[in-house]
């Protein structure tokens, strides 16, 4: 029972309700080197796992220039200096995993009008080099 009384005083008090769907800001004590900052991660919840206990984490999903960056966050780590919860969602599944297909597929969207674009003008430079062998060899 010892382990159990000892768990329950490292718990925290102060960590608002994080339900997934929620957008969050954790704030995070990073050390670097001599010096230590606190760095911040904002995102959406997909999942909070392992109840309420000393255990407990939430994933934390955000898009950073096109590419999806997630962190598992325990919720009572020490390094942690506090949680924000900026923006409640209603959401219908416990756990959001399908965000991850469906960013993708975003992605994949933007990345085919690119190319539809460039093909074009990968055919205009082939012709021009056609014409002006000399100019396509240096």
């Amino acid at each position: 029972m010892q382990g159990t009384a000892m768990e329950r005083s490292m718990l925290r008090t102060d960590l608002p309700e994080i339900r997934p769907g929620d957008t969050v800001r954790v704030y995070q004590k990073v050390k670097e080197g001599e010096k230590e900052r606190v760095a911040q991660f904002e995102g959406v919840v997909l999942a909070r796992k392992h109840g309420n206990g000393i255990t407990a984490t939430v994933t934390v999903r955000k898009v950073i220039e096109g590419i999806g960056v997630e962190r598992v966050f325990p919720l009572h780590l020490p390094t942690i200096t506090k949680i924000d919860v900026l923006r409640h969602s209603k959401v219908r599944r416990a756990k959001l995993y399908y965000i991850r297909d469906k960013a993708g597929r975003e992605v994949r969207k933007r990345m085919k009008q690119v190319w539809r674009e460039a093909a074009p003008a990968k055919e205009a430079i082939a012709q021009k080099a056609e014409e002006a062998p000399e100019v396509a060899a240096e």
